[in-house]
């Protein structure tokens, strides 16, 4: 099937309790949810979910990565998205935009990307250690070209307005978050992001509006749980447990703009078409143990409630929250995570900060495979306060507070500063905040 992974790369899995399943924090988060919401509505909540992850799974498999929408950047920005767009985007929380840089372009920003980072070397950091391939820059000139290019914020602005609040508080009105770049060489195996979901692990139950957000799912009612609602969740805390790891600026969309091709194992990224299910059966998973014959794992009713343990699998306060084959079985990972149709320089890829994504374990291709992290975050108060932090911090020569870097970037060789910007970017940017 069109973009199944040939063969399970070596992930951790986590299905044995971890380290932290006697932290504090794990106890009392635990039980504050049980009674909140009382075991007979976590049941009732996991049972639903666990039966329609049967029919999800297999139209994931039986569609293969074309259940995973494109769209044409030329088409969405002269018209939105449409109707067929929109309700597909939803569905799976996920979405490829074709075109929003010129290919040249694009090509040619990587040229002196590449060239940036290499007359920087030993001064810029970057990770794994072994293998460099995530640098730590955040105020490149690349970088800044792209998030301040007029298409790509207009296409923010778009993928913004995908989230409702009827608090009138918020705007879709994009603001500008920094994160880093990729710059992967071919032959790197990298296994050091799996599925995974990021805006925080242990404070979507820890953190009191955060875990409102998913109320309808622990009360019994997973059907009703709108993954699309920013009204309480423009306030909700994602890094109640402060790490690099964790954004404190709420990202509609956490997204990449691909500045070389990239394709199956070819350095690309892997996502789980399906939102508001799958983070409903992460979310009360920690609340089940698994029958012990392995032949009734996929019959949710013989998973029993879990009152006294405190097991969060794949959950550490300071990484992101990871899934797996073994702990988290109905989501069939084998089957329904899914690479990425062919990427070409210049193509978006979106994601809904819910989503389960991975790396791409594996580059077998020819070339180095490169893209900038840019993500659509729409205005909200809290998010005004840290874009207005970031902007003073970076414009002293200090990198973003969330990215805990210490290297000025000022002085780095190249360095150009928020040169011929226009009004529009400059309000993204912070200016006028």
């Amino acid at each position: 099937m069109p973009g199944q992974i040939h063969k399970w790369p070596a992930w951790p899995e986590y299905n044995t309790n971890n380290s932290t399943s006697q932290d504090q924090d794990f106890v009392d988060t635990k039980k504050a949810i049980i009674e909140e919401f009382g075991q007979e509505n976590l049941q009732k909540a996991w049972i639903r979910v666990c039966e329609d992850l049967s029919s999800i799974t297999d139209e994931i498999v039986e569609q293969g990565n074309k259940i995973i929408p494109i769209c044409s950047a030329e088409q969405i920005l002269e018209n939105g998205f449409s109707s067929n767009d929109e309700e597909r985007i939803k569905k799976t929380g996920c979405v490829i935009i074709r075109g929003v840089l010129p290919r040249t372009e694009a090509q040619e920003l990587y040229t002196e990307l590449h060239q940036y980072i290499s007359d920087n070397q030993g001064t810029i950091n970057a990770w794994p250690v072994e293998t460099p391939s995530m640098y730590e820059i955040y105020d490149s000139p690349v970088q800044n070209t792209i998030r301040s290019h007029p298409r790509h914020l207009k296409l923010q602005k778009l993928l913004n307005g995908l989230w409702h609040d009827k608090s009138g508080e918020t705007s879709s009105d994009p603001l500008i978050y920094y994160d880093g770049v990729r710059d992967r060489p071919p032959k790197q195996i990298f296994l050091g992001l799996g599925p995974h979901i990021d805006a925080g692990s242990l404070s979507r139950w820890a953190a009191p509006t955060y875990r409102k957000v998913y109320e309808s799912i622990f009360s019994g009612h997973p059907e009703d749980h709108d993954a699309w609602n920013l009204e309480v969740r423009k306030d909700a805390v994602q890094d109640l447990f402060k790490a690099p790891s964790h954004s404190s600026v709420f990202r509609a969309f956490q997204g990449w703009t691909a500045l070389t091709p990239s394709k199956a194992r070819e350095g690309s990224i892997l996502l789980y078409p399906n939102v508001a299910t799958t983070v409903g059966y992460m979310l009360l998973r920690p609340f089940f143990n698994p029958p012990e014959n392995d032949a009734d794992i996929m019959d949710a009713r013989k998973w029993s409630f879990d009152e006294s343990g405190c097991h969060f699998p794949g959950t550490e306060k300071d990484q992101s929250q990871f899934l797996s084959r073994s702990s988290h079985p109905h989501l069939r990972f084998e089957e329904c995570m899914m690479h990425v149709p062919e990427i070409q320089p210049g193509d978006t890829v979106w994601w809904h900060s819910d989503l389960c994504h991975a790396v791409d374990p594996e580059h077998e291709g020819t070339q180095n495979s490169s893209v900038a992290f840019i993500a659509a975050v729409p205005t909200t108060p809290m998010t005004k306060v840290y874009i207005k932090k970031q902007l003073a911090d970076v414009l002293a020569g200090s990198q973003p507070s969330d990215t805990q870097g210490k290297v000025n970037e000022t002085l780095l060789k190249g360095y150009r500063g928020h040169e011929n910007f226009s009004d529009d970017a400059r309000r993204a940017f912070g200016y006028y905040l």
